[in-house]
């Protein structure tokens, strides 16, 4: 039957690439359905691919001290490039896996049917065996603010303004609203920064908290903690937020980045009795098996933790169960934190407050970036890596960086501390000999930092 597949993977981001390519590799008939006519999904549209890539144009700006007269206009065509590869790219994997694409917006009629329209109108059915949700996110949207107003934004439609802002307020301080805040204040637009909670991203370690904070009002960023907003009125010039503290803040536009909600609305999940919760999740099981057992979940659609990388993996990972019955899933806490500010934050493990609630003996060991020769070389001193150790028998417990490509040096601490047993301690570094000059060396310092607090604390007998 023309219409009838193994598995029919619905949407393109990175978690239903990974479902799709594993289940194409492993003989089963595929096909991924998109609503949009380009694959790639939020990931490549709208979300990391073109954020990142903002935001390495903005750090460009920034270590070439060339704010003045480069607009916001001329990074978006920057991103185009970048996007339009990307696509090509993944439209090549599915072409080359013999996986159809089907083009519309998917329905379940039943657990083993789904209703396609295309965007002509047309509607067409396919039957599968097993079916893969991969829809992901959209910001969220609280009904009291006008997303219809061109002066109001989201992560998604700020890559759709066709001027050059000059003031911008950003609602909400997690990792989406921080970012946005550094590439925007490298345009040498001022930023307010807007803070729900008393201090930023606090699932990071304290010291790498301080450091983010103290350089984004380096950088100019005004940043308000603990405030909530009472109402918003945009008008034909600007945006005035009123918060609840009887503050006023005005600007050109606003930029609202308060959380995200799981594309599962309106796709028949009502039919197959799935219940999702209050932000769209779906849940799942550990190998990610909604409550329909053929019919798996995974990336932002399931919530926590909405990482493009994590959500590659759930979709190998729900794929090959559904073929080969393998009962691998993700160990989310071995999964490095990523943050794409200027400058960047990366962490895995544990941080410092957690291993006092614990009551877990451990000391720290610190290299600071400017005593770094590649650090001095390329100009780029600003940061430090942070090593956690237990006290008695020196396993690494948690890394925290924070600086440029943060997000590359994290992964040299993660491969050790995915090590069992002796593998997986301070010695390694200092018993290593890393390339020089390197940023890599970073983790010698923090290590041999870390082992004379220990030896200076036993000459001292404190230990």
């Amino acid at each position: 039957m023309e219409n009838k597949y193994d598995v029919i993977v619905i949407g393109s981001g990175p978690g239903g690439e990974g479902a799709a390519m594993t289940c194409a590799k492993g003989g089963k008939k595929v096909a991924v359905c998109e609503e949009f006519s380009l694959v790639g999904g939020s990931n490549t549209h709208k979300g990391t691919i073109p954020s990142k890539a903002l935001r390495h144009a903005s750090q460009i700006l920034y270590d070439s001290n060339r704010f003045e007269g480069t607009a916001y206009q001329e990074l978006l065509k920057k991103t185009s490039s970048v996007i339009s590869s990307q696509v090509n790219l993944r439209h090549g994997f599915y072409t080359r896996n013999g996986v159809d694409l089907l083009i519309g917006r998917a329905k379940f009629l039943n657990s083993n049917s789904i209703e396609v329209t295309e965007s002509n109108g047309l509607k067409k059915v396919y039957e599968a065996d097993a079916f893969i949700i991969a829809t992901g996110s959209r910001p969220y949207h609280p009904p009291d603010v006008d997303f219809t107003h061109p002066r109001i934004v989201d992560s998604d439609s700020l890559l759709k303004i066709e001027d050059n802002p000059k003031t911008l307020t950003i609602y909400g301080a997690g990792v989406i609203g921080c970012e946005y805040a550094s590439i925007f204040r490298g345009l040498t637009v001022k930023v307010n920064l807007i803070n729900t909670r008393p201090q930023l991203l606090a699932f990071l370690d304290d010291e790498i908290i301080d450091a983010l904070a103290y350089h984004l009002r380096e950088n100019g960023v005004l940043i308000r903690h603990s405030e909530e907003y009472e109402k918003v009125v945009p008008d034909d010039t600007g945006v005035t937020i009123y918060l609840k503290s009887n503050k006023e803040i005005r600007s050109e536009y606003l930029l609202w980045a308060q959380g995200r909600t799981g594309n599962s609305s309106n796709i028949g999940l009502e039919g197959l009795n799935i219940t999702t919760d209050s932000r769209g999740s779906i849940p799942v099981n550990e190998f990610y098996q909604s409550s329909v057992k053929n019919i798996y979940a995974v990336g932002d659609v399931i919530g926590y933790p909405s990482l493009a990388s994590a959500a590659y993996d759930q979709g190998r990972f729900a794929a090959r169960h559904l073929i080969y019955g393998e009962k691998t899933t993700l160990r989310i806490e071995d999964i490095p934190t990523g943050i794409y500010t200027i400058p960047e934050i990366s962490s895995v493990g544990l941080n410092e407050r957690e291993l006092t609630e614990k009551k877990i003996p451990y000391e720290v060991g610190h290299s600071f970036f400017r005593h770094l020769a590649r650090a001095q070389i390329t100009g780029r001193t600003v940061g430090m890596l942070k090593i956690l150790f237990h006290r008695e028998n020196f396993q690494i417990l948690g890394i925290h960086c924070f600086g440029y490509e943060a997000s590359e040096i994290i992964h040299i601490g993660q491969a050790i501390m995915s090590q069992q047993g002796e593998g997986n301690t301070l010695m390694y570094f200092i018993n290593s000999t890393f390339n020089y000059p390197t940023m890599a060396e970073a983790y010698r310092v923090a290590a041999l930092n870390g082992l004379n607090r220990i030896e200076m604390g036993r000459r001292s007998g404190n230990i």
